[in-house]
């Protein structure tokens, strides 16, 4: 009896699961879950950074400056966007501490021209700031920027008129090898002034300061004085000259000058650049001869 309760059991069992497989085979399938919205890939902007590795002290140049691609969320606080405007605003400033190739330079990298105490953090010991005031083509048509080094080059004219006229003009190098540390916007007479949010302008006249020695600060001076004062630009692989102590004066080596019939053939008075008294003798007729010299 036992037997038969337990086997119609067991079969009511079988045919309670067959028929709940059954209908769960005649359910439509449920419909596809919904997908996820799709992220958007997120927004990348470009940012200054360091083109290479730069030192403290280093007064930044167009060289030195690139951009980093970074996610608009990750930009660092006080980066500058990748503009014109901000690369300019960043040339000549001096760097504060080491930056490392690709970082992105930030207000706390940077001391910029203007900012308190920047000429007094950038010149060396015992040295000294002089400015002087060139144009489009004396600044080298713009290309000079803060780091560089160049030769001050004074041409004068020299107010003699009994000079022959190859010794009337004469140029000299008044200064050698002198670091750039700041490019004024101060525009020169005759030039355009920067109209109100105009963008930086390389090809315009400024004033260009100099770092010097405290002797070397009065020979700028006095040149400003006696003629016209141009800049050339020195390679970057020319050595620094040593700069002489502050306490120590001495007295400035003659520096080699170019005379105006160095130059021009046409003001050459004679064949040795020298002029010589020149005598033409004059007869009319019988008459005694008159005689005209020329220098």
């Amino acid at each position: 009896m036992l037997l038969r309760i337990a086997l119609f059991a067991l079969m009511a069992a079988g045919l309670a699961g067959f028929g709940a497989v059954a209908w769960i085979s005649t359910r439509s399938p449920p419909p596809p879950s919904v997908a996820a919205a799709a992220v958007a890939p997120p927004v990348k902007v470009s940012v200054l950074a360091a083109a290479h590795t730069l030192r403290p002290g280093v007064l930044l140049k167009p060289d030195d400056l690139t951009a980093a691609v970074v996610a608009q969320s990750a930009v660092p606080e006080g980066a500058r966007l990748d503009t014109p405007a901000n690369r300019a605003d960043l040339l000549g400033a001096m760097l504060r501490r080491n930056v490392l190739a690709g970082e992105v330079l930030l207000p706390i990298h940077v001391m910029r021209a203007g900012d308190r105490g920047f000429l007094a953090a950038v010149l060396g010991p015992g040295m000294r700031a002089t400015t002087v005031g060139v144009d489009a083509v004396t600044g080298s048509a713009g290309l000079i920027w803060p780091g560089d080094h160049v030769d001050l080059i004074l041409t004068e004219t020299i107010d003699n008129p009994a000079a022959p006229l190859g010794r009337r003009v004469a140029g000299e190098t008044v200064l050698h090898n002198v670091r750039v540390i700041a490019i004024d916007q101060e525009l020169m007479q005759g030039a355009t002034a920067p109209t109100p949010g105009s963008t930086f302008n390389a090809s315009q006249g400024r004033t260009v300061t100099l770092e010097v020695s405290p002797e070397d600060a009065e020979r700028v001076a006095v040149a400003t004085r006696l003629g016209h004062l141009s800049l050339s630009v020195i390679s970057a692989d020319t050595p620094s000259v040593p700069v002489k102590p502050a306490s120590v004066i001495q007295a400035a080596a003659p520096a080699p000058v170019t005379w105006g019939g160095d130059v021009s053939t046409a003001l050459r008075a004679g064949p040795k650049g020298d002029a010589t008294n020149a005598m033409l003798h004059v007869y009319e007729g019988s008459a005694e001869g008159k005689e005209f010299h020329f220098q």
